[in-house]
């Protein structure tokens, strides 16, 4: 048994969606927080909210990147980062092809 109302699952399922950038998730879950009792209004603020949520890891990635470009141009022979998997030289050969 969930201690969180309809309500407030959905809220919660909405931020997820925004969070993790999953369109049809919040197709699916708009109607749903619709459903629950929530008004235009309230959904708007929640991925409002979910969206402010969601970009402060994307400035810190930007920032990363920028920062890694000024460390380049100061020490051209450093070493470059491990490889994420998405293409780098110690990851697949191809985004989207698992190693």
């Amino acid at each position: 048994m969930s201690t969180l109302t309809d309500r407030e699952m959905t809220l919660v399922a909405l931020g997820a969606a925004v969070a993790s950038n999953c369109v049809p998730c919040v197709e699916y879950h708009v109607p749903v927080a619709k459903k629950a009792g929530l008004g235009d209004r309230q959904i708007d603020e929640a991925l409002r909210i979910a969206d402010k949520v969601r970009r402060v890891p994307a400035r810190a990635v930007l920032e990363a990147a920028r920062a890694r470009i000024e460390t380049a141009r100061k020490e051209p022979a450093a070493a470059a980062a491990p490889a994420c998997g998405c293409g780098g030289s110690s990851g697949p050969s191809r985004v989207g092809e698992v190693s």
